[in-house]
């Protein structure tokens, strides 16, 4: 996703909080790490037990940890995307699943996490300053950004199929699974453009899909929940927070599929990101990869219903979206 502004509904959860660095309270002297905190209802609460791994301490460069923290950008301001990243019940602690993988990452490298919290664009202004050592933000691997950052991968980034709960429907990676259905999508989207692919493939196999489009997400979902409309193609992440708004309820929805962000050619991914050379890509790789082996990254994703987006490792500068992407 090229900004995380890319949501089903836009919240303005940040009201109070600065650019400052905010010391976090989500990681405790007694090696657990408190995720889904203050997350008004968009993540399930958890203790995760998660202890300094010296090998993986030592690995970061001593610029870096020598003041014992690590200085985590977000590029959440003004109104936050949940639900990878918002302020909390509190007005003041960021939460959601980005802050919360950066307390996790920080816990392992033995480091107290400390918070940038900015729009986009000062996001990045951080991490070329040095302001911030690594930024976990939603963003997307991509060639044109190697220039100037390191990668280290922890998520799929992935459009999604949003369903009404008890409908059988899955998509299954085959757009031939569309046919005779009415999809709605937001205007101008990059899921736009891949539905609309879809449709002229299938209008050439003598099928039909029936693209709709709505003025706001809640019309969106009243659609789906009522029957008008058969689905929703758009942000994965998006599609994980109406689940966890609607479960339970008569307007529940479910994640009928995914389709990566990046097209049928390349999986996108989202990384953690550092300044270019600066030392500490590989431990943050090995960082998360540590969480991905010992069961905390699974119970991280589960926490705001991104299981769909899960990734088998953490890779150092995987093949990014190309430049000729637009």
């Amino acid at each position: 996703m090229k900004k995380p502004a890319l949501v089903l509904l836009v919240l303005t959860l940040l009201a109070g909080c600065g650019t400052d660095a905010a010391a976090d309270a989500g990681a405790a002297p007694d090696g657990s790490v408190s995720i889904g905190a203050q997350a008004k209802g968009i993540g399930r609460p958890a203790e995760l037990k998660v202890e300094k791994q010296q090998g993986i301490a030592d690995e970061v460069p001593d610029a870096i940890k020598s003041d014992g923290k690590l200085t985590i950008g977000l590029g959440a301001l003004p109104t936050g995307f949940p639900p990878l990243a918002f302020i909390g019940d509190d007005d003041k602690t960021p939460t959601g699943a980005e802050p919360d993988l950066g307390r996790l990452v920080a816990a392992v490298l033995g480091l107290k996490p400390e918070f940038n919290n900015d729009t986009w664009d000062n996001l990045f202004v951080g991490i070329d300053s040095g302001k911030n050592e690594v930024g976990f933000s939603n963003i997307t691997d991509t060639e044109q950004r190697k220039e100037k950052y390191d990668f280290a991968s922890y998520r799929q980034d992935n459009l999604g199929f949003a369903v009404k709960e008890g409908n059988s429907w899955n998509f299954g990676k085959d757009y031939k699974n569309l046919a005779g259905l009415k999809v709605a999508v937001g205007a101008g989207t990059n899921q736009e453009k891949i539905l609309v692919a879809w449709q002229e493939k299938l209008k050439a196999e003598g099928k039909t899909l029936d693209i709709k489009y709505f003025a706001d997400t809640p019309s969106t979902f009243k659609a789906i929940v009522s029957g008008q409309i058969d689905g929703y193609f758009g942000p994965n992440p998006g599609i994980a927070f109406q689940i966890s708004q609607t479960q339970g309820t008569p307007d529940a929805v479910r994640n009928a599929g995914v389709y990566s962000g990046a097209g049928e050619s390349l999986q996108g991914l989202i990384a953690a990101t550092t300044k270019k050379d600066n030392g500490l890509i590989k431990a943050i790789a090995d960082a998360i990869n540590y969480l991905i082996q010992n069961g905390q990254y699974k119970a991280w994703l589960a926490a705001y219903n991104l299981d769909t987006e899960a990734v088998a490792t953490s890779a150092v500068n995987p093949p990014g979206l190309p430049k000729s992407n637009t």
